[in-house]
């Protein structure tokens, strides 16, 4: 593949996981908000209205559908359904793994994998599949002829480097959290700077729905 296709993929995978993480949280935000009646943060990261776990999937759906290039709803649904379940089963090893804590535990359903995933929740992943394949594929080549525009690459750039600070910043800021549950003082002017603008209140207000693994 020459140089030039190369990024312009690499360019519609970050914007759809900018479009799956946006997407996902709205999601999120009304469920919590039909389910208690209120708003709650359902943020996966420090700035924005991100929960990455979505935008995750939604790079995934892209990957496989094309690589498969099927266009039958049902062989879509248990597919989406299939690798939703991955997906999510997968961000909460790692966050659990990484930083001792889970966002997500399905435990007290039916037919789930470790609190990780469950049945249900792939269901919701396949239906997710069909509307990607219904809403989304169907622009797909549109949006890639604006992926040459010179304003698009420079807003690319852009927000690009604000996610990796966003993402890198979420990480580092939930590890020394981690650490402090551990008792660890700080031992560098990092850990002093986290403790400071990233304390337990702010972290715990941000990632409400976060909690320790035990």
């Amino acid at each position: 593949m020459e140089k030039r296709k190369v990024v312009e993929e690499l360019i519609i995978l970050f914007w759809l996981f900018i479009l799956g993480s946006m997407i996902g949280y709205i999601y999120e935000m009304v469920i919590v908000l039909f389910q208690k009646g209120y708003f709650e943060s359902r943020q996966g990261l420090i700035y924005g209205p991100f929960t990455p776990v979505y935008g995750i999937g939604m790079v995934v759906y892209y990957v496989i559908l094309k690589s498969i290039g099927t266009k039958n709803k049902v062989e879509i649904f248990f597919v989406t359904m299939l690798l939703g379940g991955i997906t999510e089963y997968v961000c909460s090893f790692v966050q659990e793994k990484a930083f001792g804590t889970i966002s997500w535990d399905y435990s007290y359903l039916h037919f789930h994998l470790n609190g990780r995933t469950s049945l249900l929740h792939c269901t919701y992943w396949g239906i997710a599949g069909i509307l990607y394949s219904t809403w989304i594929v169907p622009r797909l080549e549109q949006w890639r002829k604006f992926i040459t525009n010179k304003k698009l690459q420079i807003l690319t750039s852009f927000v690009l480097i604000f996610m990796v600070f966003n993402i890198t910043i979420s990480c580092v800021a939930a590890e020394r959290q981690m650490q402090r549950r551990k008792n660890r003082e700080p031992e560098n002017e990092l850990d002093l700077f986290l403790d400071e603008y990233y304390p337990d209140e702010r972290m715990n207000r941000i990632f409400a729905n976060k909690k320790e693994r035990f």
